[in-house]
């Protein structure tokens, strides 16, 4: 009798500890991400675009509205490192991903530790649905690095246009691949990603993550669902429902295509009924296009992507969590792409790795309204392997100078530095700026001693903890990890 008294209670606190597990994890918010692909600041109507960019954006406009937009949300001046920041919490240079290549192994080792892996630590169901342009290689995989599914395509969208190009040799490059797959099994091709099926990968995308969102709603579990889109990385072609919709080009009916899409996510939430415990995040890798019949804007700042001016480092961004999230909220405050890994740590219980330099901060207080400052005051812009310049509070110091992504860079005499309040478009420099022949209008000497203290505070961690070298191996482990 004993015996079974004690068995009795084993099992018992065993379906107890097991039941509180599900209501704790069924408690836990989904969440959402959304994140396109090259779209400029001043595309959107929740940024001063919309209808003047020939598309009015309502499903986009309004989530605005539901929630917080921020006005100083930066990212990284390219494709890759802007993932890899969103995805590990750390800057590039860290990861050795501070660039785009072509016909290099590259991206995230497996030795790093993304945000989907610690979302599945913490019980959720992962899911990918778009881009990814952080590794085509074993071990570098979506699924190799916490996502329990993926659809979509490894690299750039650029080679959609692979096929179509003169003298093109299959031999040689094998034509570009949509693929599926599952956690730990090797991607499976589904269909050749040409001009073709281009127009109509992001409906697919949206077909998948409602396909997954239906299937863990019903299955009440919490989920993470990454869609990264790739519209509007060249080449700009919307899907045939909605070209030449506008009458305004293509890049309108792509933005009005892109409208549509975000708000089929946003109506499958509401038909699940978990709206309500959901957060939704829509935001862009990089700064605009800029390109021969496909130049984006980035409306109120400077230039497009691959540069370090505000053009390329600012996106929008939006993000919704009802009853947590004041609805109609707008920020100035400073956040980077690298703070959603630790933001999201507290609500998905998930801890945030201590055991390499994580550059992300909590910014979910700042979210919810908690404080109405940001937790960071900067963070170094690096292109590529130089730091070219460097954001701090109001100001921004330039190293290096490059007015365009077709330019060279050029390292200047003295840094230029910037009253982004004052100078937005980054022309007046306190000794001329980018070489327009002003004159500066105020000394603002004083801040280099100050951002110089943050650039040797942030140079001395890369001393302290050996960047990941480019290109690296896999397996890759760290020296004396």
């Amino acid at each position: 009798m004993k015996t079974f008294k004690r068995v009795f209670s084993a099992s018992a606190l065993v379906l107890l500890f097991t039941w509180a597990g599900q209501v704790h994890a069924q408690d836990k918010p989904n969440v959402v991400l959304m994140l396109m692909d090259n779209l400029g600041w001043g595309e959107v109507g929740a940024y001063g675009g919309g209808i003047l960019r020939g598309a009015e954006t309502p499903r986009i406009d309004a989530l605005a509205d539901e929630g917080l937009k921020l006005l100083n949300f930066n990212v990284e001046p390219q494709c890759t490192p802007s993932r890899s920041a969103l995805m590990s919490g750390r800057h590039p240079i860290r990861s050795g991903t501070v660039k785009v290549v072509w016909g290099l192994p590259y991206g995230l080792v497996g030795w790093e530790i993304t945000m989907a892996e610690l979302f599945k630590d913490a019980g959720y169901e992962t899911g990918m649905f778009g881009k990814w342009h952080l590794g085509d290689q074993p071990g570098r995989w979506p699924t190799d690095q916490g996502f329990d599914e993926w659809y979509g395509v490894a690299n750039t969208t650029d080679e959609a246009m692979y096929t179509s190009q003169p003298h093109y040799d299959p031999e040689i490059v094998k034509p570009p691949q949509i693929v599926k797959a599952k956690a730990g099994e090797k991607p499976q091709r589904v269909k050749e990603y040409n001009l073709d099926t281009r127009r109509t990968i992001d409906r697919e995308l949206n077909e998948h993550a409602i396909e997954f969102m239906t299937a863990k709603a019903k299955e009440k579990k919490p989920f993470f669902a990454f869609i990264p889109y790739t519209q509007p990385h060249l080449p700009v072609l919307p899907h045939p429902d909605f070209d030449g919709k506008t009458g305004n080009g293509e890049h309108a009916d792509m933005l009005a295509e892109m409208d549509h899409n975000v708000g089929q996510i946003l109506d499958t939430l509401d038909k699940l009924g978990i709206a309500d415990n959901t957060i939704v995040i829509w935001t862009s890798d990089n700064g605009p296009e800029e390109a021969p019949s496909w130049t984006g804007t980035a409306g109120f700042w400077r230039v497009n992507y691959f540069t370090t001016l505000e053009g390329s480092l600012r996106t929008s961004f939006l993000i919704r969590w009802p009853g947590k999230i004041k609805p109609k909220s707008v920020s100035n405050e400073m956040v980077h792409i690298a703070d959603l890994l630790p933001t999201f740590a507290d609500v998905a219980g998930y801890k945030v790795p201590t055991d390499r330099m994580i550059d992300g901060v909590n910014q979910m207080p700042l979210f919810t309204g908690k404080t109405d400052k940001s937790a960071r005051e900067g963070f170094p812009a690096y292109n590529g392997d130089n730091m070219q310049s460097y954001k701090w509070r109001n100001f921004k110091i330039h190293y290096w100078d490059q007015p365009s992504m077709f330019s060279s860079q050029t390292q200047m005499n003295f840094p230029q530095i910037h009253d982004l309040l004052k100078d937005p478009k980054e022309l007046r420099g306190i000794y001329g700026g980018h070489g327009n022949g002003s004159t500066g209008v105020e000394q603002l000497t004083w801040v280099l001693p100050a951002v110089t203290y943050e650039v040797l505070k942030f140079r001395e961690t890369l001393t302290k903890e050996q960047p990941v070298p480019f290109p690296a191996p896999e397996p890759y482990e760290p020296p004396g990890k």
